[in-house]
């Protein structure tokens, strides 16, 4: 069992025993996700860094399964999330209505892409307000290095308590809720979330936990000890490589 350092002293026994192995076994239906050739090339370049073979597998996506993309971006996962769920499964890409309004469309282009490739006809691109999520049955909601942005003042800011409890009631029992985010300096809360674009990972636990939750893993495949948690994610000298937390909730059965 590998082990990560603590985002805060008080949680260190707690989460030591919830860390994952980074070499995850990989499925080879998320094998051939990764390699599909369909993958826009400037999203295949980032594929060292962000590691979405062993994220997926971590979060057990698997054929069939019903997975809502919350804040997707590029569709940098929907993409491959869209292979490895297969024709009996369906990928929802929600794109908040307070984040197009706010965001250049370049950042969410990939995304609105995939609402007319006849190759994706898995995917559904859908855009309403986040308080206006409501969906049912779902296996898996995912949402990488945006759920910082709910604190911030173009989304809102968001109802976070709430929306955490809409994602708690859209899941099966027994379903992932799988979160990355930026990792901000321990005991900083909500601090950075505008600012550095940062999270501290026990404040996102807890508001998340508050809706039913229970964390059932944490994995460093993301971690980044050279990242001192004061610079900007966009500052050249860490970005793509923050310090990254991945946590996999889940829904009690």
């Amino acid at each position: 069992m590998k082990t990560v350092p603590s985002f805060a002293a008080v949680t260190y026994l707690s989460l030591l025993s919830l860390s994952a192995h980074a070499d995850t076994l990989i499925p080879a239906v998320v094998t051939a996700a990764v390699a599909d050739t369909r993958r826009p090339a400037d999203q295949v370049k980032l594929d060292s860094a962000r590691k979405p073979a062993q994220l997926l597998a971590f979060a057990e996506l698997k054929a069939g399964d019903r997975v809502a993309d919350f804040m997707p971006g590029n569709g940098y996962f929907t993409r491959i999330m869209s292979d490895v769920v297969g024709s009996n499964g369906h990928v929802y890409a929600f794109l908040p209505t307070e984040q197009l309004a706010n965001c250049a469309p370049s950042e969410v282009a990939g995304t609105k892409a995939l609402e007319h490739d006849p190759s994706y006809t898995n995917v559904s691109v859908l855009s309403a307000a986040a308080a206006n999520f409501n969906m049912a049955s779902l296996d898996v909601i995912w949402t990488a290095q945006n759920y910082h942005d709910l604190h911030d003042s173009f989304m809102g800011p968001a109802n976070v308590a709430a929306l955490n409890r809409a994602f708690f009631k859209a899941l099966k029992p027994g379903g992932v809720y799988l979160v990355i985010d930026h990792i901000a300096e321990s005991g900083s809360g909500l601090r950075d979330t505008e600012s550095l674009h940062r999270i501290d990972p026990l404040r996102l636990r807890n508001e998340i936990e508050a809706a039913g939750f229970l964390l059932d893993a944490q994995s460093d495949l993301l971690r980044n000890l050279k990242d001192d948690h004061t610079l900007s994610v966009f500052d050249g000298r860490v970005r793509g490589q923050t310090d990254q937390v991945v946590y996999r909730f889940r829904k009690p059965t």
